[in-house]
């Protein structure tokens, strides 16, 4: 078939958080029959998005534009990839490029483990739930560039990094902002019938503006994000039948502002977020519900969020937030390594009895190619 839809369930534990974001990660493959060759390895991106929200904490726009990384691979050994490249990034509407930034990244891995250096394996990589880390970012802030060490086994899944978001120097009129975080998940049982428990002992996020060399005198700031939960998943099998999976998932979300001295109008806050899904031949199917008190996320989706992001209201607060989410979302395989995702989610604002909605469609193109094997001196 030309056209095939991509389960729910797909047998790996590579897109964690609480949707199926396996489309959009680009992992960097590390294999020992690599060694010598020089590949070429491209990247793309087409994005659609257009929010309908009318509400007072996150306005409503439209995301739309492109992004293309092309990069030169070397692997030098077998447990070694090095690669350097360029990143593309234009909003359509506008005649100029958004973003030009160059691509570097070390990543060395040895059976589970793996320890990377410039551009991480990050965004959605992490698998953060979305109160913590914004969906969005994968069009707005796809790059982050700094350490990451992350621990993939049978049973154990750990993501630990830093991102260097803003580098700060003598006399700058800015702060500095670092973020980083882990994200751990343990596959607590697993049997032949397709059940599968989860536990999902951290997800954590920090980020930090401060720094002593700018010459404003802005505070610094040190907000915490944790989550924790359990995911269950039925796998129902590939069959003749029109469901194929069942899951549900449920955290409790936590936020501390560390800062010595407070800026935001709220210094802590908790979060519950439940989720129940269902996978069918036609479509995914889920349903999420968020009840937020005072919680604030730097880098989560704004609809989570207590406080204000919008241009009109921006001091605007929400302590209370009640949300029911329902999302149609769905994998298509297209030829040529593209992959066609579609995501419809009307929401229901329990607070303010409003109905709104966002649609995105998206497009990704991953490939490697090879270039040459290279003759090493003995």
């Amino acid at each position: 078939m030309i056209l095939t839809l991509v389960g729910y369930l797909s047998g790996t534990n590579l897109a964690w958080g609480q949707l199926n974001n396996q489309a959009f990660l680009h992992p960097l493959p590390i294999k020992p029959e690599y060694t010598g060759q020089l590949r070429l390895a491209v990247q793309g991106f087409l994005f659609s998005k257009d929010n309908e929200y009318f509400n007072k904490i996150n306005e409503g726009k439209t995301l739309y534009g492109t992004q293309l990384a092309p990069r030169l691979v070397y692997f030098p050994g077998a447990n070694l990839r090095l690669e350097a490249g360029i990143f593309l990034y234009k909003d359509y509407g506008t005649p100029r490029l958004r973003q030009v930034r160059p691509l570097f990244t070390a990543k060395y891995q040895n059976g589970p483990h793996s320890l990377l250096f410039g551009n991480i394996e990050g965004n959605l990589h992490h698998g953060y739930i979305e109160p913590l880390f914004d969906f969005e970012r994968v069009m707005l802030n796809r790059l982050e560039e700094g350490m990451q060490y992350k621990l993939q086994t049978n049973r154990l899944q750990l993501d630990a990094w830093v991102d260097w978001q803003r580098q700060q120097y003598r006399f700058s009129n800015f702060q500095e902002e670092v973020a980083g975080g882990l994200t751990s998940e343990f596959t607590a049982y697993q049997d032949s019938a397709g059940w599968r428990l989860g536990v999902v002992p951290m997800q954590f996020l920090a980020i930090h503006r401060g720094g002593q060399l700018d010459t404003i005198a802005t505070p610094l700031q040190t907000l915490f994000n944790f989550a924790t939960g359990v995911r269950v998943r039925r796998k129902l099998g590939a069959g003749t039948g029109f469901v194929r999976a069942l899951s549900f998932d449920g955290y409790v979300t936590r936020y501390t502002d560390y800062s010595f001295e407070e800026v935001l109008p709220f210094n802590r806050g908790t979060g519950l977020y439940l989720n129940g899904g269902i996978n069918t031949r036609l479509s995914n199917v889920m349903i999420s519900y968020w009840s937020g008190n005072g919680f604030v996320a730097p880098q989560g989706g704004l609809l989570y969020q207590s406080i204000s992001s919008t241009v009109n209201n921006p001091g605007y607060t929400e302590r209370n937030r009640q949300l029911l989410i329902l999302r149609f979302f769905s994998d298509f395989k297209l030829p040529g390594n593209v992959t066609l995702t579609s995501r419809f989610e009307p929401f229901y604002d329990l607070q303010n009895k409003q109905v709104e909605f966002s649609f995105g469609a998206y497009l990704n193109f991953n490939y490697e190619f090879l270039l040459s094997t290279l003759q090493r001196d003995e």
